[in-house]
């Protein structure tokens, strides 16, 4: 049997840092980057005698990503103790939501080649984050670094909806853009805020029983994803095919080799001995608590997306790009507010911008520059300071060294010629260099109009007004 005989089956469990200033159960910082173990007390170092004290904001944060995911909020759920040992989780159990967590049954909605599918959401838990291991490749040992124990996650289980690669990253940046609007994470991939873990079966088309599954623990790329999805996949199947069994177990998956190494076996709910959590009371919300949370809710990508479509008559495929992300939507908006030109700010975003960003492998909460910078570029093409093929230079300047574009184009020399006389110099040099296109011209070859004012613009590496080279290679041709 080949591939196309199987369907895969995807579940994901995503784990988002939540963006507070304290960490879930003490006042310990929760800022990324510190020096290691500077961030701890006892209470995060797990010290005998040191008691849970439960951090408000967490469970306000994890309520609001409910809401925005559709999700059923719990008025009566309680923390519980999850029974396991790593060298980086100093209690030996990590305390988590079992039975009753704070939101459950949601969905979240993406755009497939058939449509939009809805990807249900078994539940959103909260959780605290383990500690990090350094290895020392050289020593041959590992270092415990405690800063990130305690930092407060929310846990996103979905359901094995996803049946391609696609699909599972079309969910995952939808929820991905969904916690960033609402400003319950900062979701840096490379920071591992916002990372999943990846559970991947395979069955013989036409079957209703799930085949066995694995699960791809801690990835945060998209790419990596991607590739570590298709490797198991093949993987699997082969195993089948071999009349083999394929074994539930939890994987590596190394990004040099591409390939998954087995870890262990995978863990069932009853392996981790859950029991409440007996130094934290239960959390109980109002009807009013929920509300309240619920009108803090900004507008979500749907409706931006929606609103841009009437408001800034985008079209449906530039609407998602933009509005896929909060960073491009906000960058958007704003420049569009300042220089009055929302398409020209459009057409940055999505083609130059866009491009810089896949090249460069950069998030778009990584753009160095702002909104007013942007603008102020747009704003100097429309008024003929610059051409936009010097544009496209600027903006590589500001990825690179971002300030004034003013600045910058003066620093570069990069003011636009639209000076009649200078003009008319170089039409009058690239006609006499050129007389097979005043020939083509002449013989009703138009394009030959495009070669010119090309040459014209090679020749002044872009500084010459569009414009004014055409409207003046037409004048002299003409005579």
């Amino acid at each position: 049997m080949s591939r196309e005989d199987y369907e895969v089956v995807i579940g994901l469990e995503v784990h988002a840092e939540l963006s507070t200033e304290t960490k879930i159960f003490c006042s310990c910082p929760t800022k990324f980057g510190a020096e290691p173990n500077t961030q701890t007390c006892p209470i995060c170092m797990a010290m005998p005698g040191t008691l849970p004290v439960l951090n408000e904001k967490v469970v306000e944060y994890a309520v609001k990503a409910g809401l925005a995911t559709n999700c059923t909020i719990s008025q009566d759920s309680k923390n519980d103790r999850k029974n396991y040992f790593y060298p980086d989780l100093p209690k030996a159990y990590q305390i988590s939501q079992y039975d009753k967590p704070l939101c459950e049954h949601g969905y979240v909605e993406i755009e497939t080649e058939n449509g939009p599918k809805k990807i249900r959401i078994l539940r959103i838990h909260i959780e605290e984050d383990a500690g990090k291991l350094n290895h020392d490749d050289f020593g041959g040992g590992s270092l415990v670094d405690l800063n990130r124990a305690g930092v407060p996650l929310i846990e996103t289980v979905s359901e094995p909806d996803m049946r391609s690669i696609e699909e599972a990253e079309q969910y995952l940046r939808k929820l991905k853009s969904i916690f960033e609007y609402i400003e319950v994470s900062d979701c840096k991939m490379q920071e591992g805020s916002f990372r999943a873990d990846v559970n991947v079966s395979v069955r013989k088309k036409g079957d209703s029983k799930l085949g066995t599954r694995t699960e791809m623990k801690n990835m945060n790329s998209f790419r990596s994803i991607a590739r570590a999805i298709e490797y198991e996949i093949d993987r699997q199947i082969d195993v089948i095919e071999n009349g083999e069994k394929v074994e539930q177990e939890t994987l590596r998956w190394d990004d040099v080799s591409g390939k998954t190494f087995s870890m262990r076996d995978k863990e069932d709910a009853q392996d981790y001995r859950y029991f409440p959590e007996p130094d934290l009371v239960a959390i109980k919300l109002s009807d009013e608590y929920i509300e309240n949370v619920r009108k803090t809710l900004p507008e979500l990508p749907e409706s931006r997306k929606a609103r841009y479509l009437t408001e800034y008559k985008l079209s449906e495929k530039d609407a998602n790009i933009i509005t896929s992300s909060k960073h491009l939507s906000d960058l958007f908006e704003e420049a569009s507010s300042i220089c009055k030109n929302s398409k020209a700010v459009n057409n940055w975003i999505i083609s130059d911008i866009s491009r810089i960003l896949n090249e460069e492998e950069m998030e778009p909460s990584e753009i160095p520059f702002n909104s007013e910078q942007l603008a102020k570029m747009v704003v100097l093409i429309d008024k003929g300071t610059i051409s936009s093929s010097i544009g496209k230079k600027v903006l590589e300047e500001l990825f690179a060294n971002p300030k004034d574009p003013e600045e910058i184009i003066k620093e570069k020399g990069w003011i636009q010629i639209s000076d009649e006389g200078a003009i008319k110099e170089i039409v009058l040099k690239i006609i006499e260099a050129n007389p097979q296109s005043v020939v083509d011209y002449k013989a009703g070859k138009d394009r030959a109009i495009g070669f010119l004012v090309g040459q014209a613009m090679k020749e002044t590496k872009g500084k010459a007004n569009p414009q004014m080279l055409n409207k003046m290679f037409i004048e002299e041709l003409k005579k």
